[in-house]
């Protein structure tokens, strides 16, 4: 598996298929029991908090943000190694630019947002890192329809305006479909397709893969 510059690419298969774990291993949350995880050219075999330092942030499933803490203090979060003022400053107003409900919500305890809001909240705390790499694990999990196109607008909007390649698991096959470059599907731990959303939408991989028959 790999990903380019700039690019967004999802990661789908049934449950157990291993998708979060891929994420989780690139973070060094998960072993890496085969093969090796490797960026810019280099084994990435180091702690969490050295693999954000080298350009790579990870939104979890299930938001995770700090509800005794303000949407500001939230944000702030994502950058906590940084101690250029400037610099944090800077990425703060460029977050805020891209979700403007954090701007009008800023000095709001994160405990009083709607679950939107705080998925908003937690992508743009993983922008506070100014990565070159965003994993997002299932961004849309538990939000109502109207929200979901929303924060699938938003990822599309991330990899437009600031180039982030982003590399997203993900269940609404038909949402993310339409915002990606490229796809791979998993099953039992490997990987059984690897191509264009078109690629996806015209075989039977996924019926085959969910029904057990791949």
């Amino acid at each position: 598996m790999g990903v380019q510059k700039g690019e967004v690419v999802a990661v789908m298969g049934p449950n157990g298929a291993g998708k979060s774990t891929v994420l989780k291993a690139i973070m060094g949350l998960a072993p890496v029991t085969h093969g090796s995880v490797y960026w810019r050219e280099q084994q990435l075999a180091a702690a969490t908090h050295e693999i954000v330092k080298e350009g790579i942030a990870f939104v979890p499933q299930g938001r995770r943000v700090f509800t005794h803490l303000t949407i500001a203090e939230n944000l702030e979060m994502g950058c906590i190694y940084l101690n250029d003022r400037a610099e944090k400053a800077k990425r703060l107003d460029s977050v805020m630019e891209l979700f403007p409900v954090l701007y009008e919500k800023r000095k709001d305890m994160a405990s009083a947002m709607s679950g939107g809001q705080q998925q908003m909240l937690a992508l743009g705390r993983g922008l506070m890192a100014a990565p070159e790499l965003l994993l997002l694990d299932e961004p849309t999990l538990g939000l109502a329809p109207i929200i979901v196109k929303e924060v699938f607008e938003k990822v599309a909007g991330i990899s437009e305006r600031l180039n982030t390649t982003i590399m997203v698991v993900e269940h609404n096959i038909k949402g993310v479909l339409d915002i990606v470059d490229r796809t791979y599907v998993l099953d039992k731990g490997a990987v059984v397709h690897n191509g264009t959303p078109q690629s996806i939408r015209e075989t039977d991989i996924l019926n085959q893969v969910f029904l057990g028959s791949a």
